[in-house]
């Protein structure tokens, strides 16, 4: 945990913007795996972590905003805690370091909650969406209705600025997401399975206390944007698209993306394309800066791209007007980047929309815009990932075809000789600084040269 007056100046800050009335924060309760003795690794309520800290489960807290009295409402540990999982803190301890004054059971929580009104989050867990039911009389099917939207913005609006003790916690899991990058480069050999690489990464998250902070993503089938299937044994000259990272013991992420070469050597298509994809996420990150739409950021990676694309002849016309139509959504069908932080998509629970749009942006409907997940004007303290790509799948580009959409922008004569290529993607995670943006954690290899040397 950070040290208790950061949790007690977070929630200070989120009781004035608010002003009034209860705020009710509820942890996580374990999840069962197939039966209810057998759990899923226990992953807190990143909210809760953020005001909160404690990553154990069956918790909550009550703020009320009008007596200034904050109340976390949990068990003692009993013996069966002592026999089955050890001695746990108690919870004068717990709320201790939460700087919290005060403590009730958890069954009290029901009593202390009953005929009044709390604002609270929209759940994503089945599990809690029951709780909120239970305490607030609300039927389940409805929750997310009587969420409150003004504890959501005032979340959001916090939660989205990382303060420095929030930086240093992504850099230092940065440093070993790098190992898990280079330690892929080395290992993905001639004849070796996905998974055997796949088995290493985690190895070496899990050596260090580490969870991987989402379902690694290991393919030389990259075209498939989140592919997971890691049981390919790999033949040699294939593209390898690594997108992994893991998460803090406080439970900040990390995101990152290299691209490489089985064998090492990219071949001329390869290299061409993992240029133009290079060129345009360092286009994208020098044009980051306070208030500039992230759209503009996405919609700029779309440009140097498609003009990429004419310039060796995939592509005809002017590339501003291909990517407003949505042409370039042939090779690049996702959004550029996300928020990050304590989700690896900061907050998307609370909202995709909300958070990525905002009210004064409205979510484009055209194929390849609409998996934009930020589009409004970033912050100083946000960060953001940048992560531009190249997809060339077959059953896309063979559907666009036979249908000749977009033939007024696209070269399906040329463009062929792209079919079979694979997938390339190159992703940093960035914070946007006062005056423009850096670049997070240790350099993680990715110009063509430096990738090479790495996966010969």
């Amino acid at each position: 945990m950070f040290a208790a007056s950061i949790y007690s100046a977070r929630r200070e800050v989120l009781a004035q913007r608010l002003g009034s009335g209860l705020v009710l924060l509820l942890g996580n309760r374990d999840s069962a795996y197939n039966y209810v003795d057998n759990i899923y690794p226990f992953r807190q309520d990143s909210t809760f972590l953020y005001y909160v800290g404690l990553d154990l489960p069956n918790l909550a807290v009550v703020m009320d905003l009008d007596s200034g009295k904050t109340t976390l409402y949990g068990d003692e540990p009993d013996i069966d805690a002592l026999v089955w999982t050890g001695p746990l803190p108690a919870m004068g301890e717990r709320a201790a370091g939460s700087g919290i004054a005060y403590t009730a059971h958890f069954g009290r929580l029901w009593t202390d909650l009953k005929g009044r009104q709390a604002h609270f989050l929209k759940p994503y867990r089945g599990e809690t969406r029951l709780d909120l039911e239970a305490l607030l009389g609300f039927p389940a099917a409805q929750v997310h209705e009587h969420a409150s939207a003004v504890l959501t913005q005032a979340v959001v609006v916090q939660r989205g600025v990382k303060a420095p003790e929030e930086i240093e916690e992504i850099e230092s899991a940065l440093v070993t997401t790098h190992d898990i990058h280079v330690l892929s480069m080395r290992e993905a050999r001639v004849g070796v399975l996905e998974q055997d690489v796949v088995g290493k990464m985690q190895g070496l998250a899990l050596s260090r206390g580490y969870q991987m902070a989402y379902g690694v993503i290991f393919s030389s089938r990259g075209e498939i944007l989140h592919n997971h299937d890691h049981s390919v044994r790999l033949r040699g000259g294939e593209l390898m698209v690594n997108d992994s990272g893991v998460e803090s013991l406080k439970g900040y992420a990390t995101d990152i993306t290299r691209t490489f070469v089985v064998g090492g050597r990219f071949n001329g298509l390869q290299a061409s394309m993992y240029d133009l994809v290079l060129k345009a996420q360092e286009a994208a990150i020098a044009a980051l800066k306070p208030g500039i739409p992230y759209r503009d950021i996405h919609w700029l990676a779309c440009r140097v791209m498609v003009q990429g694309m004419i310039d060796m002849g995939f592509y005809r016309g002017d590339a501003q007007s291909a990517v407003d139509a949505g042409a370039h959504a042939l090779f690049f069908q996702c959004g550029t980047g996300h928020m990050m932080g304590l989700d690896v998509h900061d907050m998307e629970g609370l909202g995709e929309n909300l958070v990525g749009y905002g009210e004064s942006y409205e979510r484009s409907k055209l194929f390849g815009h609409k998996s934009l997940r930020l589009a409004r004007p970033v912050r100083e303290g946000w960060v953001v990932t940048v992560e531009p790509g190249v997809y060339i799948n077959p059953w896309l580009l063979d559907q666009w075809k036979a249908e000749n959409r977009h033939s007024e922008f696209i070269n399906y004569a040329e463009f062929e000789k792209l079919r079979g290529l694979g997938g390339i993607r190159i992703e940093d995670d960035v914070l946007v600084t006062g005056t423009g943006s850096r670049v997070l954690g240790p350099y993680i290899p990715k110009l063509r040269s430096e990738v090479e040397a790495l996966a010969r």
